[in-house]
């Protein structure tokens, strides 16, 4: 059965999107680990765990999202867990795993209710295994200069109520978080501007499907997708996500859930495109 879901706006302040790159075969390893030792004990410090996944089309990473009510709470939830000894104790098995951790967006809200929504239901039990449900797909976009107002409006009115309209409702919209880095320890990749959008699927042929209707959408093609690529400095980025079985974040068990609430149903306006219409569509990562 479907899971309800709550917006958690107290902890979608400020989230990293983590993605770490591990030696080859060993991402079971930190998994369970992960999941294990170190899910309860960075919660305890105030931080909020989203989601942890495997990337399905990279077997060798590991990507996770955390939450931070704010700036201040980030600094200071993260000097109080890294000089913990919770991992103080697990550091040296789980850094054996890794190649690389500095793969870190610092992200936060796009614009108002485009944090993450967060499951009410409780995590399964330390010692669960497996994957959880479904999928979640992250699109990373960069747009020339960084996202302004334009970018933001053309997102918000013109691409949300299509993504709606085709079984991809927006989970989750987020920026680049501006401020500095207050944990230096852990590098962030602080000179790119981006817009990073999820959405939740049953599994890969749903999201599929999406990409079938959108391709097939002429005011796809015609219209959305050409003034997409025009605001873009390079093609998008499209991670999709398995979630872990202790995730909180999961994908869909059947139909979509409600996504984010289009902005276009907020306000009487009409759409800047007015020739698109809320009809099937496909890959908004094209």
């Amino acid at each position: 059965m479907n899971q309800p879901y709550l917006l958690f706006d107290a902890y979608s302040t400020v989230v990293e999107l983590r993605r770490y790159t591990l030696h080859p075969g060993r991402r079971d390893e930190l998994v369970e680990l992960f999941e294990r030792e170190l899910v309860e004990s960075q919660e305890a410090e105030g931080m909020r765990l989203v989601g942890q996944f495997r990337d399905l089309d990279h077997p060798d990473r590991f990507v996770w999202l955390r939450g931070f009510a704010d700036m201040a709470a980030r600094g200071r939830a993260l000097p109080a867990f890294y000089g913990g000894p919770v991992w103080k104790a697990h550091r040296d098995a789980a850094n054996a795993t890794m190649l690389d951790s500095d793969d870190v967006l610092l992200l936060r809200p796009a614009y108002s209710a485009s944090g993450f929504q967060i499951p009410r239901l409780q995590r399964p039990p330390r010692g669960s295994t497996g994957d959880g449900s479904g999928l979640v797909v992250g699109t990373v976009y960069r747009p020339h200069g960084g996202v302004d107002r334009d970018f933001l409006d053309f997102f918000q009115y013109d691409m949300v109520p299509l993504l709606d309209a085709t079984g991809a409702p927006v989970t989750a919209a987020l920026v680049t978080e501006t401020a500095a880095n207050n944990f230096p320890a852990l590098p962030v990749r602080g000179d790119e501007r981006v817009f990073a959008w999820f959405a939740r699927f049953d599994g890969p042929g749903a999201y599929a499907h999406h990409l079938r209707r959108l391709a097939a959408h002429p005011n796809w093609e015609g219209v959305l997708a050409p003034a997409l690529r025009s605001r873009l400095s390079a093609p998008p980025e499209v991670l999709r996500l398995v979630p872990t079985v202790r995730s909180r974040l999961q994908g869909l068990e059947h139909a979509p859930a409600q996504g984010l609430v289009s902005a276009a149903s907020q306000v009487q306006q009409e759409p800047r495109h007015a020739a698109v219409v809320a009809q099937p569509l496909d890959a908004v990562g094209a």
